[in-house]
């Protein structure tokens, strides 16, 4: 397969370190949540860049099916909403997640329709088929 777009990040210290983009343009530090025994902080966790990551994703493939079927809207708007859930297979954990995705300027039925579109053309999405719990909804 040709890539269209590759990037790195690295990260040190895991759940309580730092990851960058080696050329400086991205760096963030990361920290263990509170309910997972981690100190209350306002640094980022694994679970939120992927929520962060994820909702763009999937936003932008909703925004190209839009535009190739010239639907006419308003804007959209996407939230990813992750979590961390008991794996009953090894006794671990593993990720689920809900998206819920508007579309301001078309009916219900419309947005569902597109909704549904995007989520089969999301790279993200594709990714996680059959192996993380996804949930969409309309709203």
């Amino acid at each position: 397969m040709k890539a269209v777009y590759t990037t790195q990040v690295t990260n040190t210290g895991g759940r309580n370190g730092r990851s960058y983009v080696p050329d400086g343009s991205f760096s963030v530090d990361v920290a263990k949540p509170k309910e997972m025994g981690g100190d209350a902080t306002n640094a980022t966790n694994p679970e939120q860049l992927f929520a962060a990551a994820y909702s763009a994703c999937f936003n932008g493939a909703l925004q190209l099916v839009l535009e190739r079927a010239r639907v006419k809207y308003e804007s959209s708007k996407v939230t990813a909403i992750v979590s961390l859930v008991e794996d009953p297979i090894d006794k671990g954990l593993k990720l689920s997640a809900r998206i819920q995705a508007a579309i301001d300027g078309v009916d219900k039925e419309t947005a569902e329709k597109y909704v549904k579109l995007a989520h089969n053309i999301c790279p993200y999405s594709k990714a996680v088929k059959g192996n993380v719990e996804v949930e969409i909804e309309v709203l």
